[in-house]
């Protein structure tokens, strides 16, 4: 069995991860790591994990642990994804894992002098509906692709939330507009070449808090929005020269709607519906993890994928800055 620490007591370790860990078959949790001992053991105890420690210092140097998963404000990821390469964790640090993308040539520094595992937490490409999109895009079911298009937004003016917090990471695309970016690089395989970009910020928070993208892919193009004070709402749609398929949830299903994607013919005339009930894509990730940390070759989503994924993310931000087109 991995054995799990989790470096925080954050909410989405609580809500998502842990409780995907309570369920792996291959996994346990073991550790908790908080700056307050007392939160540690509390969440310990919730989750029936038998050690606390009141440091982060002190559950690395601990060896009742394999690997870490590490939900701290994103301004951090960096600084203890490379900490716990280098004290001989495996590491599964949320994403984003960096804000620039040149950052994360210390993370893969890191885990090549360690050899470890070290990945980001993009749970969705482990996700059936996705791999299934990919197969269907991939496969020739909607002909060529011509274009694809999203949206993630849900709204949070919280100003003591770390997404509304600039100094801590905070923003619309770090936080949620990674993930059409991500799931289109997914599907198709390709990169994006150039990009153009509108980014409002708040005049209060300085984070971004909306922006509308379109990206050149050569073949086709990717157009999507995102934003934290918009009304709740996701969707991905493939378009291609013979049908489409639309993505329902694209990101959190079960939250949004439920696991499903329709594909749909050239006339509009048929459509099949693949529908994944009781998937819980969060399991589905730290499983896979969990294996390929042990030598199970498994496919995880590498650093180096980050880095192109982050690329993207940088120049949507200068493309914001001028007008015309931005190269990657």
């Amino acid at each position: 069995m991995f054995r799990w620490g989790v470096l925080s007591t954050a909410k989405i370790g609580r809500e998502q991860l842990l409780p995907a860990i309570q369920d792996a078959e291959n996994g346990v949790l073991t550790a908790v790591a908080s700056r307050d001992v007392a939160k540690a053991r509390a969440l310990a105890d919730r989750f029936g994990a038998p050690h606390a420690f009141g440091s982060y210092e002190e559950m690395l140097a601990s060896d009742t642990i394999d690997g870490v998963y590490i939900p701290l404000p994103t301004s951090q990821h960096v600084e203890w994804a490379v900490k716990a390469a280098d004290a001989g964790k495996h590491v599964l640090v949320e994403k984003p894992l960096a804000l620039d993308a040149k950052d994360i040539a210390e993370v893969i520094a890191a885990r090549d002098r360690n050899k470890v595992l070290v990945c980001e937490a993009f749970m969705v490409v482990y996700h059936p509906q996705w791999i299934k999109v990919r197969e269907l895009v991939q496969g020739g079911a909607i002909g060529r692709l011509r274009h694809v298009q999203g949206a993630f937004s849900y709204y949070n003016v919280d100003a003591t939330n770390m997404r509304n917090i600039p100094e801590l990471g905070g923003g619309a695309l770090p936080d949620i507009g990674v993930y059409p970016t991500v799931s289109t690089r997914f599907v198709t395989s390709k990169e994006p070449l150039r990009i153009q970009s509108t980014v409002e910020r708040d005049p209060k928070f300085g984070t971004d808090t909306y922006s509308s993208t379109k990206a050149d892919f050569g073949d086709f193009h990717l157009t999507f929005y995102c934003s934290t004070q918009m009304a709740l709402r996701q969707f991905m749609v493939f378009h291609g020269e013979k049908g489409f398929i639309e993505v329902h949830a694209p990101f959190n299903a079960g939250d949004y709607d439920h696991h499903r994607i329709e594909l749909h013919n050239q006339n509009h005339t048929e459509a099949t519906v693949f529908r994944f009930p009781a998937t819980r894509q969060y399991r589905l990730e730290v499983e896979t993890f969990a294996r390929a940390a042990q030598g199970g070759g498994d496919a995880v989503f590498t650093l180096e994928e980050s880095v192109k994924n982050q690329k993207v993310i940088d120049a949507i931000f200068r493309a914001s800055e001028r007008d015309g087109w931005e190269p990657v």
